[in-house]
């Protein structure tokens, strides 16, 4: 029988027993807990394939700095999950290794570039995931597959052992079905507890329009009635816009697409065929950025940071969706550049701000796909989003739906 992993394509090498855990530390606080982590994370003794031929025969030499936490919390580290090529992609499918697709509907992405790790958690395949996210990549798959997941501030988490996309914007985080999950994994990552974060009458921002006014008409429904749930459980709505949001993505694609044409410069000049042609097309962008394009761009940075520290002296958390759009069908839409910047269009800005950025399912749209949200806050603050998400998932249950495809029906 084929099994679930198989028949979404999500785990792309499975780690040995004696490879995947920490026999002394089984009784850690994530003691026997099944975890997952994206393919560009190395497991030492297992393949780190990047999702990319150029790296289908690497092998890992030692585990990645959040490998070894987890370990050593008495977590299983139980597979290596299946990605977009070298973490570029919003789709998933630019995979040597082939897409993964969407447990909730086989004919739809899971987001990307992490979507190995949302389809595994959606599905049972893992109880956590991590992912890597620099534009949106641990948030889309939340949202496409309707987990929770975590971008955590830039520059919290090591992140040695995990093969680079942009060095100012890449972090690393978990995916899990619910927000206490998350919590209790980026703890471990952290090496400190973020409980007890104050949440009583918190001012939470919901800007309209966030970037672009052109948002699904089921996303709108749906993120509204969350700002009422929000405001039932005592918290103060505000109006406060996001400044330099309508040219934010802009710039987080000037920086990153520049350090991705120089880290993978050799391998565009001297073997550009064995890329998948969706990578190649995206990276090749980062060719014509020219040093006062990107020197620009860093300063846009700065002044994009330098305000949102402003408004965070405001508000305590921004709400927005996670995406704009309906979770788009394989193969069917948009040229790549075009699909790439409107799936992302509302998590990239965020990607500009150092802070984290938490994405949580908060309704279902007419096609039956789930929809996500986002809470951002200051830096250092994911107490915050992680204690209001825990809060919102107390009275509702978008993060109790289950996929058809999922383990347990696999009997």
């Amino acid at each position: 029988m084929v099994s679930v992993a198989e028949r979404l394509n999500t785990v792309i090498s499975w780690v040995p027993d004696e490879l995947g855990s920490d026999p002394a530390a089984s009784s850690g606080p994530l003691a026997g807990v099944r975890i997952g982590v994206k393919d560009n994370i190395e497991v030492g003794g297992v393949r780190s394939t990047c999702g990319s031929e150029f790296f289908a025969d690497r092998v890992a030499a030692d585990d990645a700095t959040c490998v070894s936490a987890l370990k050593s919390a008495g977590a299983v580290i139980t597979s290596t999950l299946n990605m977009a090529e070298f973490a570029v992609g919003v789709t998933s499918q630019n995979s040597a290794s082939g897409g993964s697709v969407n447990p909730w509907d086989a004919r739809r992405v899971p987001g990307g570039s992490s979507g190995g790790s949302g389809v595994a958690v959606a599905a049972g395949v893992v109880d956590v995931a991590l992912g890597t996210d620099t534009g949106g990549s641990i948030r889309l798959p939340a949202a496409c597959c309707g987990v929770t997941g975590l971008r955590p501030s830039t520059g919290v988490l090591d992140m040695s052992g995990i093969f680079p996309v942009s060095a100012d914007f890449d972090t690393v985080g978990p995916l899990a079905r619910t927000a206490r999950q998350v919590r209790e994994t980026f703890a471990v990552l952290a090496g400190s507890d973020v409980t007890g974060a104050d949440t009583d009458s918190l001012r939470v921002a919901v800007p309209h329009p966030f970037v672009t006014d052109d948002i699904d008409p089921a996303i709108v429904d749906a993120i509204t009635e969350t700002v009422e749930l929000i405001r039932r459980l005592g918290h103060r709505i505000v109006e406060c816009p996001v400044p330099h949001s309508e040219s934010a993505q802009d710039v987080v694609y000037t920086l990153i697409y520049s350090d991705l044409a120089r880290e993978h410069a050799e391998r565009l000049r001297d073997e550009p065929t064995r890329f998948q042609a969706a990578t190649r097309e995206r990276i090749s962008l980062g060719l014509t950025i020219s040093d006062e394009q990107r020197a620009a761009a860093v300063r846009q940075r700065d002044m994009f940071r330098s305000a949102m520290s402003e408004m965070f002296s405001d508000v305590d958390v921004v709400l927005t969706p996670a995406m704009p759009v309906d979770v788009p069908q394989i193969g069917v839409g948009e040229a790549v550049v075009a699909q790439a910047r409107r799936m992302g269009q509302l998590t990239y800005p965020w990607s500009l701000h150092d802070g984290p950025t938490l994405a949580l399912p908060v309704g279902v749209h007419p096609s039956g796909m789930p929809i996500g949200a986002q809470l951002t806050a200051a830096r250092l603050r994911e107490g915050t989003v992680l204690a209001l998400a825990e809060q919102v998932q107390e009275h509702s249950d978008w993060h109790l739906r289950l996929p058809p495809v999922r383990v347990s029906s696999d009997v």
